[in-house]
């Protein structure tokens, strides 16, 4: 036997035994229940209030998506220049309103003026709701209409941005306020987010990964460490695919669900789909169709 075959058998031994010894030490610990994540059947949100049949994160949005009997809505939220919390997904007002310029440099009353069904295109091209008083909405507002709706909470200010600095603790507060904290998820891309939030909340409410922890959870789970992994969120709301790696397979699901960690996968919008992650125990979806996924979800359930 050669002497760089003994050195490959013995590293080869030495990985296994750190293997078996940490299977013997490690204890994985499951993410606590959490009241909002508690659903029988696969939970419908629709994305900004369902971004096909009316203006992205307005009422007549959340109203038509309510109709149909969704679980709740996935929003974003971002701070203005009064540091109010509202509605909406982008930085600046531009492309959903008849405002320019960031969010963050106008107070609350000031964007109360915009129309926020200007820039909305139906299928044949119109603009339905240009001009009919269609106005951005506050995160207490959205809480107080829908009590009794789930919301996916985005926070996209980022974490070194001063609106951003600021948005945990104003949420957490809020959400005291309104007594919310069994019926909301809070997320972010930025893990940091969700982690300052949670400083406040101290894992009082359901929060879900960060970009950073999807990729960390993937990594233990496609490696023999998967039990090393202790998860630092109650939800993964992921697309099927991440980059090249499949998000989408019976088994990932199922090495998240033994941690408590329930699965929503996002972007998804035909019928196959949908009805093959739901057999293979996909938690929830969020959808910008949400007539279609209700429907689906409904007759998988029947």
């Amino acid at each position: 036997m050669g002497r760089k075959t003994k050195v490959a058998i013995t590293v080869g031994a030495a990985g296994l035994t750190a293997w078996a010894a940490s299977k013997v030490v490690a204890k994985p610990k499951p993410r606590s229940p959490k009241q909002s994540l508690e659903f029988r059947d696969p939970v419908v949100l629709s994305n900004r209030g369902g971004m096909i049949n009316a203006p992205e994160h307005t009422l007549a949005a959340f109203s038509k998506s309510a109709e149909l009997g969704v679980n709740g809505f996935a929003i974003d939220i971002r701070l203005t220049k009064d540091e109010e919390i509202i509605v909406f997904h982008d930085e600046t007002a531009d492309r959903t309103t008849d405002f320019s310029g960031k969010i963050s440099e106008y107070t609350l009353d000031e964007l109360k003026n915009a129309d926020a069904g200007y820039n909305f295109v139906d299928e044949e091209g119109n603009y339905p709701y240009r001009d009919k008083g269609e106005k951005i909405i506050t995160l207490r507002e959205l809480l107080l209409t829908y009590p009794q709706m789930l919301i996916a909470i985005n926070l996209k200010d980022s974490p070194d941005t001063y609106e951003g600095s600021l948005m945990p603790s104003k949420l957490w507060r809020l959400l005291e306020e309104t007594g919310a904290e069994d019926r909301v998820i809070v997320m972010s891309s930025f893990d940091e987010q969700t982690d300052r939030f949670n400083l406040y909340a101290q894992n009082k409410v359901a929060t879900g990964a960060g970009n950073d922890e999807v990729r960390k959870a993937y990594a233990a789970y496609s490696s023999k460490f998967g039990h090393l992994y202790n998860p630092r969120a109650d939800l993964f709301c992921i697309p099927e695919k991440m980059g090249v790696f499949p998000m989408n397979t019976e088994s990932f699901i199922n090495f998240l669900s033994n941690l408590n960690v329930s699965v929503y996968y996002n972007d998804v919008k035909d019928k196959e789909t949908v009805e093959k992650l739901a057999k293979i125990g996909a938690a929830g979806f969020v959808t910008d169709y949400p007539e279609l996924v209700t429907e689906i979800i409904q007759n998988h359930t029947d």
